[in-house]
């Protein structure tokens, strides 16, 4: 009798309730974990084939002492919690999944701007305090409302993320602005391309979308902020230390920017020491890394990871990194 494959997800809770597992189930004899910590990844995977993890940490030490292991799936796009190099030296697969979220990410960007344009959440607020009942007129001035159409859309990430993004706001007439990879020089910036500098000092929203590296920890912090105009937006669903925080909310206090839509913070869940989560910041929408979280997404996600697997088996290298 054939043995069947044993695998174990490690952080399951990361996909949220309502995900079928039955893709998965059929491929392996799946353990589900809601969460591992580090010191009990080698235990979890002592007899495994097969390792899915989302952001719980497989390091060195956890490959090296897993005999069986073949195949790491990533359940999400990047692989920093996860030691390849080590993964690689071992002969052990590694996989990762990608453009599973992007129509949800890109609605949720929009979401997030028509909300800081459209002043939904100051209006519901007025409506609640009675200001609308007590109006002499059918409709509340109180806040000001921009229409996008004819406003310039700048965006930093111009991959599957950043391209939808711009898809959707050319759509809504807006101009968009693709800024080039942050530290290239005046000189190298492609045709068709940006420098990051104009972008900031053109754009009426900035979005962000490249990956967090060294070269783009704190992308934007005061220098940038102030080079923005004092009306402009702010939108990040990457990763939060693209953005030093603590610059962030001197700029919106101060009225230097005319507002942020943050769904991401470097420390999450964050900590109670996040500047961001200060009370009554002004123009400030936080979301809770949700961009993401639509239900299709995620199962699009375990779909993914299920596909790796059964292509791994078959010989084959399906989103494979190593």
């Amino acid at each position: 009798m054939t043995r069947r494959l044993q695998a174990a997800f490690l952080d399951f809770a990361t996909l949220g309730p309502g995900v079928d597992t039955a893709p998965l189930d059929e491929l392996a004899d799946v353990a589900y974990y809601t969460s591992t910590p580090l010191e009990q990844t080698v235990e979890r995977l002592d007899g495994m084939d097969i390792a899915i993890v989302n952001k719980a940490r497989i390091d060195a030490e956890a490959i090296a002492k897993s005999d069986r292991l073949k195949l790491i799936v990533l359940a999400a796009t990047g692989s920093d919690n996860v030691d390849v190099q080590t993964a690689e030296q071992r002969g052990v697969g590694v996989a990762n999944i990608r453009d599973y979220c992007t129509a949800a990410v890109v609605q949720h960007v929009f979401a997030l701007v028509l909300g800081l344009t459209r002043k939904l959440a100051e209006y519901q607020a007025a409506i609640y305090g009675g200001a609308w009942q007590s109006s002499e007129t059918f409709a509340l001035f109180d806040f000001p409302i921009r229409e996008l159409s004819g406003k310039a859309l700048g965006i930093v990430g111009f991959g599957t993320l950043g391209k939808g993004v711009a898809q959707l706001g050319r759509s809504l007439d807006m101009e968009i602005l693709v800024s080039a990879r942050p530290g290239t020089s005046a000189d190298d910036v492609p045709s068709g391309r940006l420098a990051l500098e104009e972008v900031l000092e053109r754009a009426d929203v900035l979005s962000l979308h490249c990956p967090l590296t060294d070269a783009t920890r704190g992308l934007i912090g005061e220098t940038q902020l102030r080079r923005m105009k004092a009306d402009a937006l702010l939108v990040n669903t990457a990763r939060g230390a693209l953005i030093d925080s603590r610059a962030l909310v001197a700029a919106l206090k101060a009225g230097e920017i005319g507002g942020a839509g943050i769904d991401v913070m470097e420390t999450e869940p964050p900590r109670g020491d996040e500047p961001l989560l200060e009370p009554g910041i002004p123009n400030l929408i936080l979301t809770p890394h949700i961009a993401w979280t639509a239900r299709e997404s995620r199962q699009r996600a375990l779909d993914q990871v299920a596909e790796n697997i059964k292509d791994f088996l078959a010989g084959g290298s399906l989103r494979r990194l190593v």
